[in-house]
C-alpha cells in the first residue's frame, strides 16, 4: 500500500547514498535503493538525483507506465509542499465558459470541440458519453497497454471484454442504432457521433493492437449477423458477443486475395443440410481467440455473384487457427485459418446464398469509417506526445520546441490531423441524417474510401515526424517515445486492411468518373 506520510525537502536531501537513496517525482517520494542495480540506465544516473525532486529529468526519459509498475512498491511518502503531491496534474481551462474545455488541453491533442470550439454535431448526451468512455479508458486500458502489447499471449485478458460490456460501452462498436434488443438501453439518441467518440477515446491508449484486440472483430464480424442473419443466428450469437461472453471475427482475406474480394477461392459445397467448407483465410484479426467466424465462401460460380457468408464456430472439426507474427498490432491475435472439410449446418448461412458480396460491401463503409477514426486518433497521439516532449527536452541550450523546424513539424501534423477530423465529422453527419442505408452506402462509398486513404497517410506522416522529434527515444520500445515507436510499426496495419490506399483511391476515382460520364451524357 502506498505511504501517505509527508516528507520535507530537507529530510529528502539526507538520502543520497548508494545504501540509502530517495528521490521525488510528481510530489511522491520513492526509496530507489533496491532499484539502483536494476535501473536500465545504470545506478549512477539515479544516485545523481538522490535527495532531489527529479520530476523534470524523469519525464524526459520515462513514460507514466514506469511509475505505475514500480511506484507502489517504492513509495515512502509525499513531498511536503510539492505541487499536486501524490496526484496526477490536471489541465486548467482558460477563463470563461469552462464547460467548453475538456481533457489535458495540449494544443491539437484532442478534437477542437474539446478545446473551446463550438460544434453543431455534439450535445449533452455526447458530452456525457465522452466522460463515461474516458473514465473507462483511463482506469481499465491505459495503465496496462504496454504490458498487453508486449505479452507473449498476443491477446488481451478475457475479462476485459466483460468489463467493457459491463461499462455499457461494448455494444456501441457495432454502430447506430443501439442494439437495445440484445444489449439493453443505451445512451439517449445514440448515433454515429457517439460511436465516433467511443472509438476516438479508446484510441487515446496509443495502441492499435489493443484497439483491434478489444473490438475490431466484433465491429466488423458481428454486423453481418446482426443486419442479415436469421433469428436463429442472432439468438445464437449477438447477445453473447455484446455481453463480452463470446468473441467473433470476420474472415474475408485469403493468401491469394485481399482487396480483390470478388475472386475469393474458399469454397462451400452444399450436401444436404450442411455445407462442406474448404480453403484458407489469412491475416484474420481476433481469429486466435474468437468463438464465431463470419466467413466469406464461394457457393456458386466465379465472380461476386458466387459468394455467400457462413457462420463457423470454434471447435468445428477441420477449422484450425495458427498465430501469425506481424510487425504490429500484436494483442489483436492475427491468425492464419485453414478450413479442411469443415461441416457447417445450412442453418448457419447468413442472409441468402449468393448475396455474400453485397453483405460484405454493406459492411465495408462502416469498417473503413472505423479505421479512419482510429488512424486519426493515433496520429493525434503522436502529435500530443511529440508536443509534450518538445516542451521539456533541451538541445543546444534551449527548449526543443524553440527550434523553428520542430515547430514546423508540429504545425504540419496539426494541420493534417484537424483537416482529417473535419472531413470525418462531415461524413459522420451524412451517416446520421441519411436514414436509407442503401442510398447512404452508395453516396458515401467513394468519399469514405478517399477518407480512409487520407487518414492513413496522415497517420504515417505524423508517426514519422513524431519519431524525428523524439530521435532515438522513438526507436526504443519503452520510455517517453514508446507510443510513437509502436504506432510507427502499426501504420501498415491501417494502410492495407479494409482496402489498401491504392485500391481505395482508384475505387473513388472510378466512381467519380462513372458519375461524371453519366452527368455529361444527360446534358448532351
Amino acid at each position: 500500500m502506498a505511504c501517505s506520510r509527508e516528507i520535507a525537502a530537507d529530510e529528502l536531501a539526507k538520502h543520497t547514498a548508494a545504501n540509502d537513496c530517495w528521490l521525488a517525482v510528481d510530489g511522491v517520494v520513492y526509496d530507489v535503493t533496491k532499484f539502483l542495480e536494476a535501473h536500465p540506465g545504470g545506478k549512477t544516473v539515479l544516485l545523481k538525483e538522490g535527495g532531489k525532486d527529479a520530476t523534470k529529468k524523469f519525464k524526459l526519459f520515462h513514460g507514466p507506465d514506469v511509475m505505475r509498475k514500480y511506484g507502489p512498491k517504492l513509495q515512502v511518502g509525499l513531498l511536503k509542499g510539492a505541487k499536486a503531491a501524490g496526484k496526477a496534474s490536471t489541465a486548467k481551462a482558460p477563463k470563461g465558459d469552462t464547460k467548453d474545455f475538456y481533457g489535458d488541453l495540449v494544443p491539437y491533442g484532442d478534437p477542437n470541440w474539446y478545446q473551446g470550439f463550438k460544434s453543431p454535431y455534439y450535445g449533452p448526451s455526447h458530452e456525457a458519453w465522452r466522460k463515461r468512455v474516458r473514465a473507462f479508458v483511463d482506469k481499465e486500458i491505459v495503465p496496462y497497454c504496454s504490458e498487453w502489447d508486449n505479452s507473449s499471449e498476443y491477446a488481451l485478458p478475457r475479462d476485459l471484454y466483460k468489463k467493457f460490456a459491463a461499462a455499457g460501452l461494448l455494444p456501441g462498436v457495432v454502430g447506430a442504432p443501439w442494439p437495445e434488443q440484445y444489449a439493453g438501453k443505451g445512451p439517449e439518441g445514440y448515433d454515429a457521433f457517439h460511436e465516433l467518440i467511443l472509438i476516438d477515446e479508446l484510441g487515446r491508449c496509443g495502441s492499435g493492437g489493443v484497439l483491434w484486440g478489444l473490438f475490431e472483430g466484433i465491429q466488423i464480424g458481428l454486423p453481418p449477423v446482426l443486419n442479415f442473419g436469421s433469428k436463429f443466428l442472432k439468438d445464437k450469437v449477438v447477445k453473447s458477443c455484446l455481453s463480452g461472453e463470446k468473441l467473433i471475427c470476420l474472415c474475408i482475406t485469403e493468401p491469394w486475395a485481399g482487396s480483390d474480394v470478388a475472386n475469393l477461392r474458399t469454397t462451400a459445397r452444399r450436401e444436404g443440410d450442411y455445407y462442406i467448407v474448404n480453403g484458407a483465410k489469412k491475416w484474420i484479426t481476433n481469429g486466435m481467440f474468437s468463438d464465431f467466424f463470419t466467413v466469406a465462401v464461394r457457393t456458386g460460380g466465379p465472380g461476386m455473384k458466387g459468394l455467400s457468408l457462413l457462420l463457423l464456430e470454434k471447435g468445428m472439426p477441420g477449422l484450425k487457427c495458427r498465430h501469425m507474427k506481424c510487425s504490429g498490432v500484436w494483442p489483436s491475435g492475427t491468425t492464419y485459418i485453414t478450413l479442411e472439410d469443415v461441416k457447417v449446418p445450412a442453418a448457419n448461412l447468413i442472409g441468402k446464398e449468393g448475396n455474400g458480396f453485397k453483405m460484405i460491401m454493406s459492411n465495408f463503409n462502416h469498417e473503413r469509417w472505423g479505421f479512419v477514426v482510429q488512424a486519426n486518433r493515433l496520429a493525434r497521439v503522436c502529435l500530443e506526445d511529440a508536443f509534450k516532449h518538445a516542451l521539456q527536452r533541451k538541445t543546444f541550450g534551449k527548449d526543443l520546441v524553440d527550434h523553428q523546424m520542430i515547430r514546423y513539424k508540429l504545425a504540419e501534423m496539426a494541420r493534417q490531423i484537424d483537416a482529417t477530423h473535419a472531413w470525418l465529422e462531415q461524413v459522420t453527419y451524412q451517416m446520421v441524417v441519411n436514414k436509407d442505408k442503401t442510398k447512404r452506402d452508395k453516396i458515401l462509398a467513394g468519399p469514405i474510401a478517399l477518407l480512409k486513404a487520407h487518414s492513413t497517410k496522415t497517420m504515417e506522416y505524423c508517426a514519422r515526424e513524431a519519431a524525428q522529434i523524439f530521435g532515438g527515444a522513438a526507436y526504443t520500445r519503452s520510455g517517453v517515445g514508446e507510443r510513437v515507436e509502436r504506432i510507427y510499426r502499426e501504420v501498415r496495419a491501417y494502410a492495407i486492411p479494409g482496402g489498401s490506399e491504392e485500391i481505395l483511391i482508384d475505387f473513388a476515382a472510378r466512381q467519380a468518373v462513372k458519375k461524371a460520364r453519366k452527368q455529361l451524357k444527360a446534358r448532351l
